[in-house]
């Protein structure tokens, strides 16, 4: 019997209790393991633990009596179906899975040589004006604190033609634990802990900043100059926890740390707004969201709305002066609460704002570049030319990248030259993002 995810949560999938079926998904492990016996199917793939929908009936837990090779691409499984009994586990479970023979249309496509990227002709190599909408370049993530020096961040920049990255704090850290294979708010945060650990964290940046001789960029013209030959950074936060609710907060980083690029939410529902993770507890942006948002209108701060839900967007698309920018996501024409990508009327919606849609290279989304690319031109068709970007999430991604460093990103600029001009390649590469930037510092 063949099941389809709908089906999940309905009675048809209840009543095959016991019976043989199949199912085809994307596999999750929490360390990202090449085999498996025991993993957890998604309907679609997932770049780390927050992409595990919270959902009991929107994942099945898959257990087989030999290791599954697991890959980028989709698995067609059969095995027997299972209502667990566990009141805080799944509610389906896969039993005696295997693989089913043949492949899929995505993992033909995938596998396909017409999909393979040629060798790069060296004209093909990025401008060196490059600009990635959103980093963590391995340094600034809470698993890399304390494991010696800094991992090389400016010389792969300048390899792949990389002028500046939005290099990017993560707020809400200390209370982000892995639960159920997937990453949620493990605990409530003791009052002033997220402003410590941030404000730890931006020294951590500007330290660096300082070691790999990277300069801090503040205004627009700054931006403007800057090129691959001397790689630059943007502060940007991910979360505005370190706010607390506190307004004034926002100014000081701006002031003493150079923050100029701030993403309202990440894994938790905090102080600004609801994520896409978990369930709604504001209805979208809350009043102090608001707040945040028209602060950085007047200071000189791009808003960033990635994580946050479409309510979120729509009420800070309402209310902001400047462009929007979602800095890391895809397109999918799946509605699913839970799931880091967006719908066409969501990326409208930042487009509206004359913002910007940064594209990420989650490897189980797009298994090579040219299909990368692909996700590009797919944005591209619903927003236009003058609003996607490059939202990289490089090195911050568990789960695979298809773009593992900067130095690969000529092989992107390449794919993409296949699909746009020039011109139209300059503006998917930074062109758009420096705009954004340049509107919402002005100068």
């Amino acid at each position: 019997m063949r099941l389809h995810w709908r089906d999940l949560g309905s009675p048809r999938a209840d009543r095959t209790h016991g019976k043989p079926v199949e199912l085809s998904g994307f596999a999750f492990t929490p360390l990202a393991a090449r085999t498996a016996d025991h993993f957890l199917l998604m309907a679609e793939p997932g770049c780390c633990q927050g992409c595990v929908p919270a959902n009991p009936l929107a994942v099945v837990e898959v257990f087989a009596d030999q290791p599954i090779k697991l890959g980028a691409g989709e698995l067609r499984l059969t095995g027997t179906w299972r209502l667990s009994s566990d009141p805080d586990g799944w509610r389906y479970q896969l039993r005696g899975a295997e693989v089913k023979c043949g492949l899929s249309r995505r993992a033909l496509m995938a596998a396909s040589p017409l999909f393979c990227l040629p060798v790069v002709p060296a004209m093909a190599q990025a401008d060196g004006t490059a600009v990635d909408l959103h980093s963590h370049a391995r340094n600034l993530i809470q698993m890399a604190y304390g494991r010696g020096s800094f991992a090389a961040v400016a010389e792969p920049m300048r390899q792949g033609g990389v002028s500046a990255i939005c290099l990017a704090v993560v707020a809400d850290s200390p209370i982000i634990k892995t639960m159920d294979g997937r990453l949620r708010p493990g605990r409530d945060p003791r009052p002033g802990e997220l402003y410590d650990y941030t404000q730890r964290s931006f020294q951590q940046l500007h330290a660096l900043a300082g070691t790999q001789q990277m300069p801090i960029l503040r205004t627009a013209a700054e931006l403007n100059a800057a090129r691959a030959s001397r790689p630059s950074l943007i502060v940007s936060s991910e979360g505005g926890d370190f706010l607390e609710g506190k307004i004034e907060r926002l100014d000081e980083a701006y002031q003493r740390w150079g923050l100029r690029h701030l993403q309202l939410t990440h894994y938790r529902p905090n102080e600004l707004g609801d994520i896409q993770t978990e369930p709604s507890v504001h209805g979208g942006l809350t009043q102090f969201g608001v707040e945040v948002v028209r602060r950085c209108n007047q200071l000189g701060i791009v808003v960033d709305v990635a994580h946050g839900t479409y309510e979120l967007v729509k009420k800070a698309a309402s209310v902001t002066t400047k462009p929007l920018v979602l800095s890391h996501t895809s397109l999918t024409d799946r509605p699913a609460a839970w799931t880091r990508r967006i719908l066409p009327d969501h990326a409208r919606a930042i487009a509206a704002t004359g913002g910007v849609i940064g594209i990420w290279p989650v490897l189980g989304y797009f298994p090579n570049v040219v299909a990368y690319a692909d996700g590009f031109a797919r944005m591209v068709d619903v927003v236009g030319i003058n609003h996607v970007g490059l939202g990289t999430d490089l090195l911050g991604l568990p789960g695979g990248s298809t773009l593992v460093n900067y130095n690969d990103l000529p092989q992107l600029a390449a794919a993409l030259r296949s699909k746009f001009s020039p011109e139209e390649t300059a503006k998917l590469l930074g062109g758009n993002y420096r705009r954004v930037f340049q509107a919402s510092l002005g100068g």
